[in-house]
């Protein structure tokens, strides 16, 4: 008996789905990540309006003053949807976890000199509630914002800066042998301490904006464009310069994930920008109050974390400048 084996191809009946299809045109294959994002959120045959906002439908663009032909223009560079989201973050976890092992086996952060375990407690600690803030913003982009494209992506943003708070409450328990009144203490210090007051009142204030694009300016673009490379970046060299470099290894994530993560945040606003003069003066106009609150907020701390905070600070606000105006912001 012969048998004879032949491979035949069959040919799909259609690329993707016919939403998808709509918008990057017909027998096209589709990226998972379109797959994922396009036209997910539903937009009619809603069966009740919100009872705390019965103005409003389930999902209503109108929640923001910025204006939008196609809410799905917002569209991630890094292309993540659940599945690359979750792949991404894990390989970066079983790094993470494996520098914070390496430390404590090695027993690196015992050898840090009592003014850098200080330096660190003082102004590093606290910030894990600076990090829930964020959590609590990012989560409200998500239920207010319009559009899978930029509220699924602010969930993710969502959990991680509830990790980033969660490796900060790491580093602390390293710092302590796993004495947790280091985080009381730092917690003692966000609700009391002069000089976190300020940035606390900001990240307060920051949870009744009830415009969620506004937010998305104020927290993503503002706050962290300041916090994050004032204490991450340049917190971190002048710890690296007085001998505490094994400290370097408890923040790579959160170092990584910053750069990461302002690709992000400027795509969106380069787009809400460049979608209309009207949008660029509303995002100008909020990235200027924002900014104007943020120094009052910031300043003193890094008046207090470096010995030239001034000039620190100062080349942080220019370097968000540039980065504000590459994406279309007027200053």
């Amino acid at each position: 008996m012969h048998i004879d084996i032949k491979a035949k191809k069959i040919e799909p009946i259609r690329q993707t789905y016919s939403h998808v299809a709509r918008r990057i045109g017909e027998n096209k294959p589709a990226t998972r990540y379109q797959e994922a994002v396009y036209d997910l959120q539903p937009v009619e045959h809603f069966h009740y309006r919100p009872s705390w906002q019965p103005d409003k439908e389930l999902y209503d663009a109108s929640r923001t003053a910025l204006k939008m032909e196609d809410w799905y223009k917002f569209l991630d560079p890094r292309q993540y949807y659940y599945g690359t989201y979750c792949m991404t973050r894990a390989k970066q976890q079983v790094s993470t976890e494996h520098n914070f092992k390496f430390v404590k086996q090695r027993k690196l952060l015992s050898k840090l000199s009592d003014t850098i375990h200080h330096q660190i407690s003082q102004f590093i600690i606290p910030l894990r509630h600076f990090e829930w803030g964020a959590n609590m913003n990012n989560t409200q982009i998500c239920a207010m914002g319009y559009g899978a494209a930029i509220t699924s992506t602010a969930m993710f943003n969502a959990g991680d800066r509830l990790g980033n708070a969660q490796y900060i409450t790491q580093i602390g328990l390293a710092l302590s042998e796993d004495d947790s009144e280091i985080l009381d203490t730092a917690k003692s210090d966000w609700l009391d301490k002069d000089i976190w007051q300020g940035l606390r009142k900001i990240v307060e204030d920051s949870f009744v904006v009830e415009d969620w694009f506004e937010l998305f300016v104020a927290q993503n673009l503002v706050m962290d464009g300041l916090i994050h490379p004032l204490f991450f970046n340049q917190f971190e060299e002048k710890i690296n310069n007085e001998g505490g470099s094994s400290y370097s290894m408890l923040t790579e994530f959160i170092v990584t994930w910053d750069t990461e993560t302002s690709r992000w945040v400027d795509k969106q606003i380069q787009v809400a920008t460049a979608e209309s003069e009207q949008n660029k003066n509303l995002v100008s106009g909020w990235f200027s109050a924002w900014l104007t609150e943020a120094e009052k907020a910031i300043l003193p701390l890094a008046e207090a974390a470096f010995e030239n905070g001034s000039e620190v600070f100062e080349e942080v606000k220019q370097a968000l400048l540039k980065r504000a105006t590459k994406v279309g912001i007027n200053l």
